[in-house]
């Protein structure tokens, strides 16, 4: 797994990550996920570039989730590959993160 992470003028901080979040892929990027969801309030996790998504990702996206809620903060998904958001759906974890397909919707969740 790849990942940038930028924080945005407006407050908010990217996260971009790419290739496979399947066992090895998740073990890999889950100190990441942890480190931004403990510094960071409101994030946007770019996942356009992830082509496959495991259940070891899954709890990744949701712990992260719940450690930004807890402070107040917030996850949004952007651009999610057909595959990947079928894996979302199938699992629910859509009606927990948003899952957008542009910043613009990323940005009018977490800037409300």
């Amino acid at each position: 797994m790849e990942w940038t992470i930028v924080d945005l003028e407006n407050g908010l901080a990217k996260l971009a990550v790419s290739g496979r979040m399947d066992i090895e892929g998740a073990l890999a990027i889950d100190p990441v996920f942890a480190r931004v969801a403990l510094e960071k309030t409101n994030v946007v996790v770019d996942i356009s570039a992830v082509s496959f998504l495991a259940s070891l990702g899954l709890r990744t996206l949701v712990r992260s989730c719940k450690t930004l809620a807890a402070k107040g903060g917030n996850l949004v998904l952007l651009g999610a590959q057909p595959a990947v958001e079928k894996a979302l759906e199938t699992s629910g974890i859509d009606t927990i993160i948003p899952v957008v397909s542009d910043m613009r919707e990323a940005e009018a969740i977490l800037l409300r």
